[in-house]
């Protein structure tokens, strides 16, 4: 079988899977688990075989034109060098996880058919981007993942939260796709194609005539799909979905989208030095306000959610100064590392079973309940920490190293004030994220909530998964040595400087938060907890749908309930409470958008209800008048039509005379 045809498989097999669970979903429930996990699990064989296959040699490009389109065609194209292949097996690694994980985690959920049939899809999509070599047939997979992260966010449609957060996500990801097709139409009208090879090689001829206007606009439907500064709001409220969604959303679908997709047209970019810079100030606004505000959290999905968006400015600000190997590599790394950690949270939430979703202020001590948890989570948090010599630490160094190059003049493949930008905003990270990350060990792990109740060992499926992406989380960043074969041939291999800068600050970070819950610890020895509600025994999926539901403020008011042993608390000081909102972003949304968007729709239904139906009210009565005065004259009295008809043939005669005599 050729390679081409292995790559087809590939993104076929988990929408054939999806089809197969909608249509068997109720007839035959039996088939919902193995048609949601086989299919899946042979994807990540066959995307093995083809990444053995292509090997990082020269690309594999394969297209037919199914049917003419006019004078820019649209192909179904397969495009496959290194990184895409690697990537594909990373989606298909972290879909299989989530499949198996979430047979146990939703096992008593009635609507997990749907669910893992929109897994399965999500899924596809994703693939479809990776291995697409035509702009349009990447939009398809695109938008489907568009549609799905609705449907899968929503899936507790029951509680307002998830509602609103499904709406939510759908909407500001569509406020980007908007620019994002327009410039997806620009970009074909100046290179002549669809086709990424005819794209690039038109950039490498100078064939663009407008290369800013089109990377700008191409940017704002990366900062939608990729969570990036100013249109990343949607995914901290992401967090109402399942846990394994969420896993799945930021390892290795949706959110990485964005990223995959600047790497895959990166000369575009380059092509416009202040696109370039747009994109470095955009990654470092992102790094840094998301650090600080996950410093805040009290729910532990959230903390990750905005951990994510840190991590994502990391690859879009390695992409900024122009190395899409290093944000590749970091985006292969933090995809295994951040599953393990959204998974991990999972096992946390049924363990506690608390009535605010995992609020780490109502945790107690977890470590001998949920070793497994415990273990491999710990791994993932130093990975997260970029401790060496776990994953994060390399893929992390890759980037601050090319930022380095770039700010000292080392390279011209992007502007030296990109360079400063990002390295700047990835150091002052990097003590963020190590403080962000041994807080939420401590409060998880070490934290003194009040005891919850002991729901028991979890499913092994979901405890083999943690396992599983534990490997990748403390072994992937070792393969730094092969990996340029695979991408743009440039060393990922650690930068001295940066090693020691990025790991020292790390190493302040961790050990400054763990000095604060000290001091808070001891400050609140004698302040006792309220009583947490205690969660009746049930599947770990209904616990956290009802947790959701029972307390809204966990998605609402972040900021309730403080912890006097939060170190967060005394790091962040009085910035706490606006870094615990989002520093009030969505408040300024309410007042720039939502509310004139409410107001222009209060007018229009004014003036719809009182002009323009007062108008059709009142054609509809001037007949209905007439018709009513004609009706009264229809008495069926023979006599009064008689004198009627005498009385009008008198004014006639009458009238008839007048003119005579004027006449």
């Amino acid at each position: 079988m050729t390679t081409t045809t292995l790559a087809v498989l590939v993104p076929l097999l988990p929408f054939l899977g999806s089809v197969a669970g909608l249509l068997l979903g109720r007839t035959a429930p039996g088939f919902v688990r193995p048609l949601a996990v086989l299919p899946t699990l042979t994807a990540l064989v066959v995307a093995v075989l083809v990444a053995v296959r292509q090997g990082g040699e020269q690309a594999v490009n394969a297209a037919t034109e199914l049917t003419p389109t006019g004078s820019v065609p649209v192909e179904l194209a397969l495009h496959i060098d290194g990184f895409a292949a690697l990537v594909a097996v990373l989606v298909g690694l972290v879909a299989s996880c989530v499949q198996i994980y979430s047979t146990g985690y939703l096992r008593d959920d009635p609507r997990y058919p749907s669910y893992a049939a929109l897994v399965s899809l999500f899924t596809s999509a994703m693939l479809l981007v990776v291995y697409s070599g035509d702009l349009i047939v990447l939009l398809v997979g695109w938008e489907i993942m568009g549609i799905c992260s609705y449907f899968l966010v929503g899936h507790y449609w029951e509680t307002p939260e998830a509602r609103a957060a499904s709406i939510k996500a759908f909407l500001v990801t569509k406020l980007g796709d908007v620019p994002f097709l327009i410039g997806l139409f620009a970009l074909a009208t100046d290179a002549g194609s669809f086709r990424i090879t005819k794209v690039l090689g038109a950039v490498a001829g100078g064939g663009l005539d407008h290369p800013t206007l089109i990377a700008l606009l191409l940017l704002a439907g990366v900062a939608g799909k990729s969570a990036q500064f100013p249109l990343h709001t949607w995914l901290p409220d992401a967090m109402a979905g399942p846990t394994p969604v969420s896993a799945l959303i930021h390892a290795a679908t949706m959110v990485a989208a964005g990223v995959y997709f600047i790497a895959r047209l990166l000369p575009v970019f380059q092509s416009s030095s202040a696109a370039m810079v747009v994109l470095a100030v955009m990654a470092a606004v992102t790094m840094a306000g998301s650090a600080l505000a996950a410093l805040a959290q009290d729910d532990i999905k959230r903390v990750l959610a905005y951990s994510t968006i840190g991590q994502l400015g990391y690859m879009t600000g390695a992409l900024a100064v122009g190395d899409r190997g290093a944000a590749v590599f970091h985006l292969l790394s933090h995809g295994a590392f951040k599953a393990l950690l959204f998974l991990a949270a999972g096992v946390i939430i049924h363990a506690t079973g608390t009535n605010s979703l995992a609020a780490m202020s109502r945790m107690k001590d977890l470590r001998a309940r949920i070793p497994d948890a415990y273990w491999t989570m710990t791994v993932a948090l130093l990975a997260l920490a970029a401790m060496p010599p776990f994953s994060g630490f390399f893929s992390k160094e890759a980037v601050l190293g090319a930022a380095e190059h770039v700010a000292t003049g080392h390279t011209e493949h992007a502007p030296g004030a990109a360079g400063w930008i990002v390295l700047v905003a990835g150091l002052l990270t990097a003590v963020l994220t190590a403080a962000y990350a041994t807080r939420l060990w401590l409060l998880a792990f070490r934290g003194r909530g009040p005891e919850a109740p002991d729901h028991g060992r979890q499913p092994l499926t979901m405890t083999v998964t943690l396992w599983v992406l534990a490997v990748p989380s403390l072994a992937v960043g070792l393969a730094y040595g092969p990996l340029p074969d695979w991408f743009d041939g440039r060393d990922l291999t650690p930068v001295l400087t940066t090693s020691v800068l990025g790991t020292g600050l790390a190493l302040v970070g961790g050990l400054v938060t763990y000095g604060a819950w000290r001091h808070t610890t001891a400050m609140a020895a004698r302040v006792p907890l309220g009583a947490v509600a205690a969660h009746p025994e049930g599947d770990p999926g209904l616990v956290e749908a009802e947790a959701i539901a029972s307390h809204a403020p966990a998605y609402g008011n972040v900021a309730s309930a403080p912890d006097p042993a939060d170190p967060g608390r005394l790091l962040l000081g009085p910035l706490h409470r606006h870094a615990a909102v989002g520093f009030h972003l969505d408040a300024v949304y309410a007042a720039l958008f939502v509310r004139p968007v409410q107001a222009a729709a209060a007018l229009v239904r004014f003036l719809d209800r009182e002009v323009v139906d007062t108008y059709v009210r009142g054609a509809g009565a001037l007949p209905r008048w007439l018709g009513a005065a004609v009706r009264r004259a229809q008495t069926g009295n023979v006599q009064t039509y008689v004198s009627a008809l005498l009385a009008g043939t008198v004014v006639l005669v009458v009238a008839a005379l007048l003119v005579a005599t004027g006449a």
